[in-house]
């Protein structure tokens, strides 16, 4: 990965969304002093200040944010980059079938009014690929008020896998630049190896050579989970045990384990969501991180061999947090909420690079032009 930019030639960005500061990393990684923050949730909130003390962060509602104020702390009076992850559960596939409208559904129209106020030189928003079906209304609100202030914009659905994430994770990418284009990433990898690329990244190389994690019940009694990085699980039923052993990995669950260990609402038929009560398998990426990321019912999730899930801290391995992150929180379903609502570190360094060099390349340009002007003039 690239390494670290001085601060001579830094650009500067604000992080909208920020939850517990994967945005932030890449964008740090990628050149981007990031100057100022928002976030509402207080242990996402907590856990972005302990790992980003540098940046003035606000744990506020974005409905009540003034573009202005995050502006101020820029060291140039300007700003390069405003990025942001609005929370996305809305329009996620995993909740569509419950056909109900979500609140936070809106929260893209927040972003779109900060741009508006800020004026900054470009745009990066990530979310899930249903905004572009489910949410497409507001997907086109956001790319027409772009538009009126000057911004071509850019979006697609991208695969975190082909970036060198060992993950599973389909999101949509927006670019925008002011009076530019801003091209999304070229793959680095791909799945299976062609096109002169390096095959998918894979579940190996986070969790062979780890020792076995300790689980919940047992960290509290010995200093908390966070005094062993999180790689912390949760303790297994007799049930979730047995049918951990029959499960398969990388299989559907019910390829695995028979209807007598399973739940009562999956004794009556082979269907449903075919990833929950399974285990990961080698030589493959993960499957999508979530929430739900230590719980062996909520995904497959399942150690490929271990008669585990994954710990904490393995998820935001996944995630490609640093490996000494830390998650500024004691309890279990808010550090796994914290990791699985992040955008990937190593995908957003990549993404926020692609808007450095185009944003970089359009000041250079504009530069090079009010030379020649002036030469001209004189």
């Amino acid at each position: 990965m690239r390494q670290k930019s001085t601060k001579l030639d830094q650009l500067v960005a604000i992080d909208l969304f920020a939850g517990g500061g994967g945005l932030t990393v890449g964008l740090k990684r990628a050149g981007f002093n990031v100057v100022s923050a928002v976030e509402l949730e207080p242990h996402a909130f907590a856990t972005y200040k302990a790992n980003h003390s540098d940046v003035t962060a606000y744990r506020q509602d974005i409905r009540t944010v003034n573009g202005p104020v995050l502006a101020h702390a820029s060291p140039t009076g300007s700003v390069d980059l405003i990025a942001g992850c609005p929370p996305c559960q809305g329009f996620s596939s995993l909740t569509s079938k419950y056909r109900r409208e979500d609140p936070r559904n809106s929260l893209v129209r927040e972003m779109g009014r900060i741009v508006k106020e800020v004026n900054p030189m470009a745009v990066m928003m990530e979310n899930v690929p249903g905004l572009a079906l489910k949410g497409k209304p507001l997907l086109d609100q956001l790319v027409a008020l772009l538009k009126r202030q000057g911004f071509t914009v850019t979006y697609g659905t991208l695969q975190v896998a082909d970036f060198g994430v060992p993950q599973n994770r389909r999101r949509l990418v927006l670019l925008a630049g002011n009076g530019f284009k801003i091209d999304l990433p070229k793959p680095t990898h791909s799945s299976n190896g062609k096109n002169g690329l390096p095959k998918w990244i894979a579940i190996d190389t986070v969790l062979k050579g780890l020792k076995r994690p300790i689980t919940l019940d047992k960290a509290k009694t010995q200093g908390g989970p966070s005094t062993f990085q999180w790689h912390v699980v949760r303790r297994l039923s007799e049930d979730n045990i047995r049918r951990i052993k029959k499960a398969k990995p990388g299989n559907a669950w019910w390829s695995g384990i028979p209807k007598k260990l399973r739940p009562t609402c999956h004794k009556s038929k082979d269907a449903g969501f075919s990833n929950v009560y399974g285990r990961m398998k080698w030589g493959t990426v993960s499957p999508t991180i979530t929430a739900g990321c230590t719980t062996f019912s909520k995904g497959r999730f399942g150690h490929p061999t271990q008669n585990r899930t994954i710990s904490v801290y393995e998820a935001a391995l996944f995630q490609t947090f640093p490996p000494g992150y830390v998650f500024d929180t004691s309890f279990m379903d808010h550090a796994c909420d914290i990791i699985g609502n992040a955008l990937p570190c190593d995908f957003a360094e990549i993404v926020g690079q692609q808007c450095a060099d185009a944003i970089r390349e359009f000041k250079s340009q504009n530069t090079a032009a009010s030379r020649k002007t002036n030469k001209r003039r004189r």
